[in-house]
């Protein structure tokens, strides 16, 4: 891995050295655009709407409109900012972690320390799991203030990039607002049917089946071109969710949550989990 980003955390007057690297990768199929006439690729180009010239990236700066006049902000002028500068991660309060709303999480990265020893790293490593709480912090990145939640994931530091509060929106769905009457036999059959699926959650025992179907196209395609049918490779899949396909609604809401619990029950005692 490659790190994006050095820096310090600084937890009071502790400092502990850092690298920053992305905890996640993609795996998605790479595609890219084509004429559906020809097959020629299609290519985005940077053009002056001034002079029509090809504009290279390195030459490329940006600019500020308010309707009357244009500001044109230059690579040093970012460059200059202060919060740019700085390589600080500063932590700013320990939190609880529940605390939290999971919808203000965005990109997880993992931090190595960049010390010869890591006894500052592991000191704030130890404090974490011993208080049970998320440290917040604040730093810059990409031209980006940038909130995130410090947390520990085995014997490694783990930040997780924070999206500001005003970036979350409301909620306000009125047909929320109406009464709803649930029995207590509707209750006890939908616990039920959470019983039938319930499971120690293991990430990776989950995959993208899209992204699978998308390779196995492919490959198809690969070594069969135009002359493939779709039937062929993938079966008929003609779909037989019925009346009470996705968006249609449950007539018969407790003979539909019966028809799960013993559906999933068959489900278990099949699988004989």
């Amino acid at each position: 891995m490659r790190a994006i980003f050095k820096g310090a955390l600084t937890f009071g007057l502790v400092n502990v050295p850092v690298k920053v690297y992305a905890a996640t990768e993609d795996h998605d199929v790479s595609l890219h655009q084509v004429h559906s006439a020809d097959g020629g690729r299609i290519r985005y180009q940077r053009i002056c709407e001034l002079d029509g010239e090809v504009v290279p990236f390195a030459d490329i700066d940006r600019a500020y409109d308010d309707g009357e006049r244009t500001v044109v902000l230059t690579k040093a002028d970012f460059a200059a900012l202060p919060a740019e500068r700085s390589r600080e991660i500063e932590v700013v309060e320990f939190v609880p972690t529940d605390q939290i709303d999971p919808l203000l999480f965005e990109s997880p990265y993992y931090l190595e320390p960049d010390s010869t020893s890591p006894k500052a790293y592991a000191l704030l490593r130890e404090t974490l799991e011993r208080t049970a709480r998320t440290a917040i912090v604040r730093f810059t990145l990409r031209q980006k203030t940038r909130l995130a939640a410090l947390r520990v994931r085995g014997q490694v530091l783990t930040l997780q990039t924070m999206r500001w509060a005003d970036e979350i929106r409301d909620a306000a769905f009125p047909v929320l607002d109406q009464p709803v009457q649930i029995s207590d036999k509707e209750l006890t059959l939908s616990a039920a049917l959470v019983e039938g699926f319930a499971a120690d959650f293991d990430p990776e025992s989950f995959t993208d089946e899209y992204q699978q179907e998308l390779r196995t196209l492919i490959d198809a395609k690969l070594a069969k071109g135009d002359a493939l049918d779709t039937a062929d490779t993938f079966g008929d899949r003609t779909d037989q969710a019925g009346d009470e396909g996705p968006g249609g609604e449950v007539i018969d809401l407790m003979a539909a949550l019966q028809a799960s619990v013993e559906r999933a029950r068959a489900a278990r005692e099949q699988t004989g989990s």
